[in-house]
């Protein structure tokens, strides 16, 4: 797709339809994963903009947060950067019947870290030749390891960047870093490509999510993460409201004794 195309998005109608029904699956999944013990590994990757965070969002909205978490760590601190690079990543890991969704994930070294020169050319070169084995440890150890590269394009880049200046609401999305991806978009292109010729491995391929139209790429993610995870319903236990016992006859405070909110939607035009 080129800068100057525009995608033909999906209907808001049929976008909620599916993501519900999608949400649904989702939870199945998760009681799956609690049920039998599995440790899902979700890593989200791309583009600044190209709706990583929306997916995410949608991916865990409907899910209980005890299962289902999402590891967005900060920059490292002058202790963590002494670590082994990966240490502070294995360290979110799941445990049995855990799901984590990485905001970013390893791969920043990769990435911002490769074009904006915060690691030595020897520290990238390492990590592209210690990040397949370190996936290929976590695949062999039985953790289910997905990884998503939301793509777009540059005019829909920019589009979203001015949106977000304009609106009060998503001004904390962006930041200078962030709009150096303009400046950079060829380095940022070289990078990821040699990223994954380095990473785009068997035990752990890179997928690659269209995201110039956010509707789709969040229902086309999710269809294929729920296609690719062997799930399937589990058991529940049979839960039914109980009668509510009679009153025993004890008394409550008077409301007037507690303080409550003011009745602000009182106000709004009806």
């Amino acid at each position: 797709m080129t800068g100057n195309e525009r995608p033909e998005h999906l209907p808001g109608r049929a976008y909620k339809r599916e993501l519900r029904r999608l949400q649904a699956e989702l939870v199945t999944l998760q009681e799956w994963v609690r049920a039998e013990g599995e440790r899902l590994v979700v890593v989200f990757e791309g583009r600044d903009a190209a709706g990583k965070g929306g997916a995410i969002r949608r991916v865990t909205e409907r899910l209980n947060p005890r299962v289902a978490r999402i590891a967005a760590l900060p920059v490292p601190n002058d202790r963590e950067r002494t670590q082994w690079y990966f240490q502070r990543y294995a360290a979110e890991l799941p445990a049995a019947g855990e799901i984590v969704l990485f905001d970013r994930s390893w791969y920043n070294r990769a990435g911002v870290e490769r074009v904006m020169g915060f690691c030595t050319e020897a520290e990238h070169a390492r990590f592209l030749r210690q990040c397949p084995v370190f996936e290929r440890l976590l695949v062999e150890d039985g953790i289910l390891l997905r990884k998503y590269w939301f793509s777009v394009s540059d005019a829909v880049q920019e589009q979203r960047f001015r949106s977000r200046l304009e609106d009060p609401t998503r001004r904390w999305k962006l930041s200078a870093m962030d709009l150096e991806s303009i400046t950079r978009w060829e380095a940022y292109s070289r990078a990821k490509d040699e990223m994954f010729a380095h990473t785009d491995i068997p035990e752990a391929p890179w997928y690659v999510v269209e995201g110039d139209d956010k509707r789709a790429a969040r229902i086309n993610m999710i269809a294929h993460l729920l296609s690719t995870v062997p799930y399937h319903d589990v058991p529940r236990p049979d839960l039914e409201l109980p009668p509510r016992p009679p009153s025993t006859g004890y008394q409550r405070p008077s409301r007037d004794l507690q303080t409550f909110v003011p009745d602000r939607s009182a106000e709004l035009p009806r």
